[in-house]
């Protein structure tokens, strides 16, 4: 979270800086100019900015969540370079304005107070109100990079706090800081964070289909840096500085740091020149500092012009501090105040004055309100389509070409059969959205993204006969998710192909466990070890076919786990058995006839093995379910008696994983082309993890990894479980194939 955090507080601490300092000026031009009774409209301004900064991140945040997931990366992307446009203009301004903000800012605040109390309502929203939206714009940008908003919400926090406390120390004049050199080395630092915003951007419109090169990696480290150890994590969350990136990427990022670094740099040293050459008289390090107080403002080392309400020549040690009133001696009698703050009544008819907490309650609820409207018009919530017909005779009636955006359309089954839809595209049979088991009678709210393209309904009832309704257009440009179905046809050669592999893994499996039971049998207990070791690898190589053993797999892999005698039940067989007696010093006599049994047990499993029913449909699932027994069980050493393997059955698991990929690659390369290489960059991470606690022919045991180790092999695992999830739903056999 922290690394996330660093970026926003950065940004935080400058931009609330930058607003505190011209809040500071603006009240201590007020107090100097004695029209405290004017400081409730610059608090007024104050909070409408703030208020419209908050509205513009929830108009973000919930328009963005009604969009496709392409639509939002399409949007995020250019957001990015939004902010990284703000974000750079800010960082040449304050380069530029540093010295001369508070003279500025004075000369509009008298203005104001000549115009009215509107035009000092507006002065202080217009100056805070910029820095507001370009925080929001910029948190908004990060928090969608770092995939959580804990971390930049927490830093930003962190910096304003600190922006507040600093400003605030400023006002009272207990602080004096350099403005140039903190805006110098602040602004180096944002740009490098704005690079790494651009390559994030860049690579959200690749992935949003709005550039092109997604593809095309410049480098791709994935398989050999270590995404979750700590310098991995603070590059990613400081600098988005990701193990793999595009050429756009780095084009972006190398392109945009060589142009803006030089001219940031240019405009310091050409800036610190013409600085050094004006100010030679002037003592060392004059002109460098800040402070603000009630009686005037330092910024950048040029001391702002006062309203002529204050006598210029009075030396700064006699003038008051900031809180307390002035004194008699150096305070500006009420025959001097300027023509703002004493210009004469017009005679008028008394008048109803407005409540003092109008004004401010207005100005919050109005960016508010505002910003429901807009998340209104939005709509994020689906739109209530039109109620669709459902039967074998009448699919899809009552279907007319509806909007783009999220739908929710009313299927109702019209028919007298339990049956299944699905809105497709007609030329691919692609699915866009699906319901089963819809019963006669009912209705049930099918929600999809619509975009442009051509979509009909197909109903498949009980009786297994599709019908499909007729074709409508929708206009615009494309992007809705589909997923290509699958039919059982289609699972046939990738079920062939695996049932070959694990009936060679069975004959190796027999092998072995027969020299097992030879060792045991011989009592060489040393050498059972490591053929145990052996075997129950092969064994675990197998994972994708468990469901198929039926029985078998209870009897050569069952846990004791309910057995009423636990691990010294008699039903307690196979090569847990036989781990836990190895590994607790039973004779070999004891372990003889459970070795037999297992080694009969394996062999009758291959003689059945090819007359047992394998569901194809199996394979997308054991894609998934393999690891996660193994995050479950191997890697909590729930499953351990006593050989302390867990990371060697866990490295078996994932050879059983790889394999099982490997046959159902043509079906996922054609659904999900960027999928398996970032599967296999995840395996390939926890692949070097497992090879770190291998040492030789030993495994360091489960409960002997340190806790960093212990964590990131469980943090690659449950990526690697995250980037499996969506294999069941690409590959699932659909009737509507």
């Amino acid at each position: 979270m922290w690394d996330d955090a660093f970026p926003s507080f950065l940004i935080g601490l400058r931009e609330g800086l930058e607003a505190g300092l011209i809040v500071s000026v603006l009240v201590a031009t007020l107090v100097r100019a004695g029209a405290r009774s004017r400081l409730p409209q610059v608090w007024t301004g104050v909070l409408a900015a703030i208020a419209l900064s908050l509205s513009f991140g929830a108009v973000l945040t919930f328009t963005a969540a009604s969009l496709s997931t392409t639509a939002q990366e399409a949007f995020g992307g250019t957001l990015s370079i939004v902010a990284v446009a703000f974000v750079t203009a800010m960082v040449f301004w304050m380069r530029r304005s540093a010295r001369s903000l508070a003279g500025e800012i004075k000369e509009k605040v008298t203005e104001a107070l000549a115009m009215g109390a509107g035009v000092l309502v507006l002065t202080s929203f217009l100056a805070v109100g910029r820095e507001g939206l370009e925080t929001a714009l910029f948190l908004w940008t990060t928090a969608r990079a770092a995939n959580e908003s804990a971390g930049p919400l927490t830093g930003a926090g962190i910096g304003l706090l600190l922006a507040g406390a600093l400003c605030w120390g400023l006002y009272r004049r207990v602080l004096r800081i350099n403005l140039t050199r903190f805006f110098t080395a602040t602004g180096v630092v944002l740009i490098v964070i704005a690079a790494g915003v651009l390559g994030y951007g860049l690579r959200d419109l690749q992935e949003g289909t709005v550039l092109p090169g997604g593809t095309a990696y410049a480098f791709d480290l994935s398989g050999s840096v270590d995404a979750g150890a700590w310098y991995s994590t603070l590059l990613q969350g400081v600098l988005n500085l990701t193990p793999a990136m595009t050429w756009v990427q780095v084009a972006g990022y190398v392109g945009y740091l060589a142009v803006v670094m030089t001219l940031f740099v240019r405009g310091v040293r050409e800036q610190s020149g013409a600085g050094a050459g004006a100010g030679a008289p002037a003592p060392a390090g004059a002109g460098q500092r800040v402070g603000s107080g009630a009686d005037g403002a330092v910024v950048g080392g040029k001391r702002a012009a006062a309203p002529p309400v204050a006598s210029p020549a009075a030396p700064p040690s006699a003038r008051p501090p900031a809180e307390p009133p002035p004194t008699p001696t150096t305070a500006p009698t009420p025959t001097t105040a300027p023509t703002p703050t004493t210009a004469p009544t017009p005679t008028t008819a008394p008048t109803h004055r407005l409540p003092a907490w109008l004004i401010p309650v207005a100005v919050v609820a109005g960016p508010a309100l505002l910003a429901g409207l807009v998340v209104a018009l939005a709509d994020p919530k689906p739109a209530v389509g039109e109620t669709v017909a459902v039967s074998e005779t009448a699919c899809g009636q009552g279907f007319t070409a509806p909007e783009p955006g999220r739908q929710d359309f009313l299927m109702h089954n019209t028919g007298n059969q339990t049956s299944e839809v699905y809105l497709i595209d007609p030329s691919s049979n692609a699915v866009y959205g699906e319901i089963e088991g819809l019963v006669p009678g009912t209705t049930r709210d099918l929600v999809a993204t619509v975009a442009g393209g051509t979509y009909a309904w197909r109903c498949v009832p009980a009786d297994g006969k599709a019908v499909t309704s007729k074709a409508v257009r929708v206009g615009g440009a494309a992007g809705a998710h589909a997923v290509v179905p699958v039919s059982e046809r289609d699972l046939a050669a990738p079920l062939t192909a695996y049932r070959a592999y694990v009936d060679r893994g069975l004959a190796t499996l027999v092998t072995q466990t027969g020299k097992l039971s030879d060792d045991i049998r011989a009592g060489h207990l040393g050498t059972a070890r490591a053929d145990w070791l052996t075997a129950h690898r092969t064994y675990a190589s197998l994972g994708a076919a468990y469901g198929t053993f039926e029985d078998f797999d209870q009897k050569i892999d069952g846990r004791p786990d309910g057995l009423p005698g636990g691990v010294h039940d008699k039903d307690f067989t196979g090569f847990l058995r036989i781990e836990y007696g190895l590994w607790h010093g039973e004779p070999a006599a004891g372990l003889k006839g459970v070795a037999q049994q297992l080694a009969e047990d394996s062999a009758g499993l291959r003689k059945a093995f090819p007359h047992q029913d394998f569901d194809s449909s199996d394979l997308p699932l054991r894609a998934h379910e393999i690891l996660e027994n193994t995050l479950r069980f191997d890697l909590t050493g729930d499953t351990d008696q006593g050989s302390g393997t867990g990371l060697a059955t866990a490295d078996a698991n994932l050879a059983g994983t790889r394999e099982l990929l490997s046959v159902l690659k043509p079906l996922l390369t054609t659904r999900a082309p960027r999928l398996l290489p970032t599967v296999d960059a995840d395996i390939a991470r926890l692949q070097k993890l497992l090879d770190s606690a291998h040492h030789g022919t030993g495994w360091t045991p489960v409960d002997r990894l340190d806790r960093a180790a212990k964590a990131r092999l469980d943090g690659a695992t449950g990526q690697l479980l995250e980037d499996l999830s969506p294999v069941p739903d690409l590959l699932e056999v659909r009737k509507s194939a």
